[in-house]
């Protein structure tokens, strides 16, 4: 099958939806502590989803990990452990800055960390994004995303320095932007882990497409050992957590969690956790779309989150106290991220 960047585009969108909308579940959650419903969660999205949807969809899962070599199967973990930390402390900053700011600003880290090392990590970003036209007009794409985060980012700022304490504790409960963008800036730099993790478990799919998996599925395999050092990483602090906190009992309805919609709180989870899980699956679908320069994925998997997150913004009128002049603003923001994956589809398009 040939590359089509522009369904690779398309592919990228609906991963960005499913991240951004993953958190959405668990504002339904009654009675259970952050760490329960977080890990309960994450046994989806980093476990059991990866290896379901890998086994049904790849040729031979087993027998293809297995024919690894060692490396190219510990350093997708050992990246997966690093964008644990990313992705636990997301979590966080979604509590302390709201959707739309902290996306805009653990995302904008994440995407240049994600998107240049990668080349220069293997040596080709010259060859690849300074010496053609194609890597010029992606690159060029990746600055128009910076421009919409930025953007983003700086009417999130104005809107929070208007608000009484009292309009912000409306909007987000537990807000806090020091605290915040702390926790920001440290996931946005770990969670960019995991394109590193992608980079580093290449190999396999060449051997996933050798077992005789469809070129749209090759890369799941991968995501079961990056997504497993995600696990690794979060089940060893909601483990600490829930010791301190003794929250185990929380569970089976007991302890703070009497009288919680048990089987409500945990369907919720699973679909919050398997929300999670789909943005990677369809940003693998995505990146096998987008031909020579498939590390642009990064890009615009950021992009769409950010433009999906901020509409969550708005549906949860987190944005509802801020002036006309800052709506507008975030808006020109989602407008510049749109056409960066415009910008960036096209660049791919004109490569093959």
């Amino acid at each position: 099958m040939n590359a089509n960047p522009l369904l690779g585009v398309l592919f990228h969108w609906l991963g960005g939806l499913s991240s951004a909308s993953f958190y959405v579940p668990y504002r339904s959650v009654k009675r259970w502590s952050w760490e329960i419903y977080w890990l309960t969660g994450g046994i989806f999205s980093w476990l059991l989803a990866p290896w379901f949807f890998a086994s049904i969809q790849t040729s031979d899962l087993l027998g293809v990990l297995g024919a690894a070599p060692l490396p190219v199967i510990v350093w997708p973990i050992v990246f997966g452990m690093l964008w644990g930390f990313g992705g636990l402390t997301y979590g966080l900053t979604m509590r302390y800055l709201g959707l739309s700011l902290g996306m805009a600003v653990v995302l904008g880290l994440c995407t240049v960390f994600g998107t240049l090392i990668p080349p220069l990590f293997q040596g080709d970003f010259a060859a690849k994004l300074l010496d053609t036209p194609s890597g010029n007009i992606i690159l060029l794409g990746l600055v128009i995303t910076m421009a919409g985060i930025i953007v983003v980012a700086m009417a999130g700022a104005r809107k929070d320095a208007a608000l009484s304490p009292e309009q912000k504790a409306a909007a987000v409960a537990e807000f806090d932007f020091r605290k915040g963008i702390a926790v920001a800036v440290f996931s946005g730099i770990m969670s960019s882990c995991f394109a590193f993790g992608l980079a580093a478990g290449e190999p396999i799919k060449a051997l996933s497409a050798a077992a005789g998996t469809g070129p749209l599925w090759t890369g799941l395999p991968i995501l079961c050992l990056v997504m497993f050092g995600g696990l690794i990483t979060n089940a060893i602090w909601c483990a600490w957590l829930i010791v301190k906190n003794r929250s185990a009992g929380q569970w089976v309805g007991g302890g703070a969690a009497a009288g919680a919609p048990l089987l409500a709180n945990f369907l919720l989870c699973a679909v919050a956790g398997t929300a999670w899980y789909f943005q990677f699956f369809f940003y693998t679908m995505g990146e096998s779309q987008m031909g020579r320069f498939g590390f642009s994925s990064w890009t615009l998997h950021m992009a769409s989150i950010i433009i999906f997150g901020t509409l969550w913004g708005f549906a949860f009128r987190e944005w509802k106290d801020a002036a006309p002049r800052v709506r507008a603003t975030v808006w020109a923001g989602v407008g510049l991220l749109v056409l960066a994956t415009i910008v960036i589809g096209y660049g791919n398009g004109i490569a093959l």
